[in-house]
């Protein structure tokens, strides 16, 4: 028999005697934006690639769900550009910051990737995803401190349009990357910097994450404890990136005070 009670079980604690602090991604875990990055990215590739086979030999393979969570997702625009067309043997150059779509190149693909998703963010909105909202609020209400991380330029943008720009005092974004020279996931740069942010060493923090490459992070990082959402069907390739634990929903993250009590006593 399935569902019900093993669709509500808790997956996993967090423990306000070892933890001190949880930093979450944004898209895919705060906020419902995943799919629209999704349609924007595919909507760069498809065209990209092919317009590559018209004017070649090659085969038009478009862009998938696999190569997004595999090649894209929670990365840097360019490192997402540079991942993706690497996998189908393609080594843009890199170009420069005003390159057109049309130029081919990393930078130019990156700026026709941002505008794509501005135009369907702006027509589509973004949604945030309650549980996720719930759980901060709890943390918060915990005094257990709260951070927001994201690679994307666009997060104060997405953040307002979902309506949770109010939640989260510290939030190191793709702005902060940049001007601070940070490297994109996997690297744990963003994490760390958060963390610091918040003052909190890295084994106090928890990492909450949706995007494989944003699990390696977290444990490159040292984070004490690193939990994956699956909103999808990569449990497997979560855990095998460095997630401690998988959870399908931020309603399975409970909070407790367990290690407190046992040393009251």
């Amino acid at each position: 028999m399935t569902g019900g009670p093993k669709e509500k079980r808790v997956s996993t604690v967090i423990d306000r005697a070892r933890f001190d602090a949880v930093i979450f991604d944004m898209d895919g875990v705060v906020t419902d934006t995943a799919r629209v990055h999704m349609e924007a990215w595919k909507r760069l590739f498809d065209d990209f690639l092919r317009s590559r086979a018209e004017h070649s030999e090659e085969s038009f393979r478009p862009f998938t769900d696999a190569d997004y969570q595999r090649y894209v997702d929670g990365k840097l625009r360019q490192d997402g550009v540079r991942s993706f067309l690497a996998s189908r043997g393609i080594a843009p150059d890199e170009g420069s910051a005003d390159d057109p779509p049309e130029a081919g190149t990393v930078r130019g693909l990156g700026n026709a990737k941002n505008a794509y998703f501005l135009e369907l963010l702006a027509s589509q909105g973004a949604g945030s995803f309650p549980h996720a909202v719930d759980l901060v609020r709890r943390l918060q209400e915990a005094r257990i401190a709260t951070a927001i991380i994201s690679a994307s330029r666009n997060a104060k943008a997405v953040l307002a349009s979902a309506g949770v720009l109010d939640l989260f005092a510290v939030r190191v974004d793709g702005v902060v990357a940049a001007e601070l020279g940070l490297p994109g996931k996997p690297d744990p740069a963003v994490f760390l910097e958060a963390a610091d942010r918040l003052g909190v060493p890295p084994d106090r923090a928890v990492v909450v994450e949706d995007a494989q490459a944003g699990v390696a992070a977290g444990r490159a990082g040292g984070f004490g404890l690193v939990i994956g959402v699956d909103r999808g069907d990569e449990s497997e390739e979560l855990r095998a990136r460095g997630a401690h634990v998988v959870v399908a929903d931020l309603s399975q993250v409970q909070l407790t005070d367990e290690g407190r009590r046992r040393d009251d006593e």
